[in-house]
């Protein structure tokens, strides 16, 4: 059976986080497909623009060797996407896992036959925490 491999992300301010995700989803399926948030969607889900573009964001995606398919990802409707692409291994970081709504998305996708993969987080890294050195490196060259 052929695995097609479906993971999402805004992969603002890439780093290895990101590419070890896209690396190890890739190795688990034959055919990856990344949905990229949108600047609307992200603003809406974490009240915050990314800092990349769109459009910029999207091309280094489909740049990366292992990334088959780039698609905007306007919703967070996971079933949607599904019903979309008809992926059946889905690919998302193991902070997720146990909350209340992966619990219920595993029961759904269950019966799609859709098998929900967790990875590890990198711990050492995240945008998060290199939009916060950016901002503040700003802040200092206001002054």
């Amino acid at each position: 059976m052929v695995r097609i491999g479906y993971t999402t992300g805004v992969f603002d301010l890439f780093h290895i986080g990101h590419l070890n995700i896209l690396r190890n989803a890739k190795l688990a399926c034959n055919y990856l497909i990344v949905g990229v948030t949108t600047d609307e969607l992200s603003m809406q889900g974490k009240g915050k623009k990314p800092i990349i573009p769109f459009d910029e964001r999207m091309t280094i995606v489909e740049s990366i060797k292992y990334v088959d398919c780039v698609v905007p990802q306007t919703s967070y409707d996971k079933i949607a996407a599904w019903n979309n692409l008809k992926f059946n291994v889905m690919f998302v970081g193991d902070d997720w896992k146990g909350t209340e709504k992966w619990i219920k998305l595993e029961e759904d996708f269950a019966k799609l036959g859709v098998e929900i993969h967790y990875f590890s987080y990198t711990q050492h890294t995240s945008s998060t925490k290199i939009r916060s050195i950016v901002e503040s490196l700003e802040e200092k060259n206001v002054k």
